[in-house]
């Protein structure tokens, strides 16, 4: 997703968020089924790697729509939809976490997408696939869910949003309502916490 709310790649013919969101508020709910088309794939992923569980990232989601439609009017920079729409998503699922009470690993599965944690520039982040292309092992997958698990909310919600799921700094500041120079900080802790938990398995 582009900076501008277009798919990558796109031609301009392609109506931007803002527009979409003007012809919103201008009575058309067509046009906010596309903005749900447009975002959906993030917003169930962002979801699903701080909740762990399929049916319970779809419920969340489902959930942060109907408050992004109900709220719309109250976004005053219509271009940054993308941002503030992930953040509803994730405040939503770290309160659904919360009030799930359960110490057991909700990121169990989250090398299992496609591509798993990717490494790049020797962060600790490891694919699904090794080296050798063999799959990486039960062990340590759990091992990278509980330790991704037991990272501070902030930490873990910025590394899944900038390392995993890719996002620009910029825009998890904006969803983590802090300052890109603390998306770094918290991302940096959480890999250093990372490493460590996983220093006898890498």
């Amino acid at each position: 997703m582009s900076a501008r709310g277009q798919p990558e790649g796109s031609s301009t013919n392609v109506p931007s968020d803002e527009l979409l969101i003007e012809q919103v508020l201008g009575g058309d709910d067509t046009a906010f089924g596309a903005l749900v088309r447009r975002y959906q794939r993030q917003a169930v992923a962002v979801s699903y790697r701080l909740l762990g569980r399929a049916d319970d990232a779809a419920d969340v989601v489902q959930d942060a729509f109907i408050r992004a439609h109900r709220n719309l009017a109250t976004l005053e920079q219509r271009a940054r939809f993308g941002p503030w729409l992930m953040r509803i998503v994730s405040n939503l699922s770290l309160n659904y976490r919360r009030q799930r009470k359960r110490s057991t690993a909700a990121l169990d599965d989250v090398v299992e997408e496609p591509g798993g944690l990717r490494r790049a520039d020797g962060d600790v982040f490891v694919a699904a696939v090794g080296p050798e292309g063999g799959l990486i092992s039960e062990e340590l997958r759990e091992a990278i869910g509980r330790a991704v698990n037991a990272l501070p909310d902030k930490q873990r919600l910025a590394l899944v949003l900038s390392s995993v799921e890719g996002m620009p700094q910029k825009d998890v500041a904006e969803v983590l309502g802090c300052s890109v120079e603390l998306v770094k900080w918290n991302v940096f802790q959480a890999r250093k916490t990372l490493r460590i938990q996983l220093a006898s398995y890498l």
